[in-house]
């Protein structure tokens, strides 16, 4: 443990200085990065106590939202994506949503879609704000800052009413799967069910803390939007990512029978889509046909097991409808750490597809070493009891 810490240090430090929160270089912001790159530095603190980490964590919230937050400075509209003046728009930075981060700029309304230069044009993705509301919530929690609890549930309002997609009559039917930088119009229309559930997984986690949701319409809304849907993906970061969601909803103190219901659902197609994922047989890839991030996403999905198991306890129907899948994903749990021993390995981290995505990569090692999503769950509650630094 003592080790992985250490390693897990090492990354995230580097990481910190590589992408300018930590130095003087060019900022280099991406959200999802960015959210996982927010739970290890908040779990360093929490594990180690040194305002040092607690400091990286401040910075990088500061500089997501002054980066992302804003026009990209070749576009030729400038200012906070909200449109708010300067003073006002630094009050509420996430209430015109946050860019992508994206190397090419967005794609204008009168460009044909082109679906591989898509991947590289910025935007605003969904999965990616909720992530980002997931690690805001977390550091209001454990930093003492309920401002970015605020920060968050200003961008889940601001997300949720441009992203959604109505039918006839006004009923909604989903969510865009991309949007402009200026939650303007869809990139990309088309619809993941998937988010919805993520979304309102989410939305539900906002309000773990007991302050008041103003939320309760778009929870609503979402939920029916997840509802009676496959889950199944032979995608290991979406495995990954479904579980996340199933643990999260597992912890929740006012968890009702349709979470039991909605998590059940989700483990037993986890269950039945991890053995589409065995067949692809990607794992036994060298490393430069392997994609790291996407791997270790199903990695950290894995870590979230023993705690989703006691939480269930708690709800003796909900753990007994799991029981059958969750005990096959448990004895399956040693491929999530065959996964981070694989990826900890310096001499396969010289592959060029780790070194091409090596932001996203090293983080998400971070923190499937430092088991952060788990950590800064369960014990959000507790503060650091010493400024001082231990040794990591």
């Amino acid at each position: 443990m003592q080790t992985d810490t250490a390693a897990a240090t090492r990354l995230m430090i580097d990481f910190a200085a590589r992408t300018g929160v930590s130095s003087d270089a060019e900022p280099r912001r991406y959200l999802w990065t960015d959210a996982f790159a927010l739970m290890n530095a908040l779990d360093l603190y929490r594990e180690t106590g040194a305002a040092r980490w607690r400091d990286l964590a401040v910075a990088l919230v500061d500089q997501v939202h002054n980066v992302l937050g804003r026009h990209h400075p070749d576009d030729a509209r400038t200012g906070w994506l909200s449109g708010l003046p300067e003073g006002e728009g630094a009050c509420h930075p996430t209430i015109g949503g946050l860019r992508i981060g994206k190397p090419l700029p967005e794609r204008g309304s009168a460009e044909p879609e082109d679906e591989r230069l898509e991947w590289d044009r910025d935007g605003q993705y969904w999965h990616y704000l909720t992530k980002w509301m997931d690690a805001l919530s977390r550091a209001a929690i454990l930093l003492d800052e309920p401002r970015y609890q605020a920060y968050a549930e200003e961008l889940a309002r601001a997300a949720f009413s441009s992203f959604l997609q109505t039918g006839a009559a006004g009923r909604p039917v989903g969510l865009a799967w991309k949007m402009s930088v200026d939650l303007s119009r869809p990139q990309v229309a088309g619809i993941s069910p998937h988010d919805a559930l993520d979304g309102y997984v989410t939305f539900r986690w906002l309000g773990r803390t007991g302050t008041t949701s103003k939320l309760a319409d778009e929870t609503a809304i979402l939920r029916l939007l997840a509802g009676d849907r496959s889950w199944a993906t032979a995608d290991p970061l979406g495995l990954g990512g479904l579980l996340l969601d199933a643990f999260r909803l597992a912890l929740l103190p006012d968890r009702h029978e349709e979470d039991a219901r909605l998590i059940a659902a989700v483990i037993s197609d986890v269950d039945a889509g991890l053995l589409r994922f065995f067949h692809q047989d990607t794992l036994a890839l060298p490393a430069d046909r392997r994609l790291g991030f996407r791997e270790l996403g199903l990695a950290i999905g894995f870590q979230t097991l023993p705690p989703t198991a006691t939480a269930a306890k708690a709800q003796p129907d909900l753990a007994r409808s799991i029981a059958p899948s969750l005990d096959r994903l448990r004895a399956r749990a040693d491929i999530g750490q065959r996964i981070i021993s694989f990826w900890s390995d310096p001499k396969k981290r010289q592959a060029p597809n780790w070194q091409d995505h090596r932001d996203i990569n090293e983080v998400m090692l971070a923190t499937a070493l430092l088991d952060a999503f788990i950590g800064t769950a369960i014990s959000g509650q507790e503060r650091p009891a010493s400024e001082e630094p231990k040794q990591a």
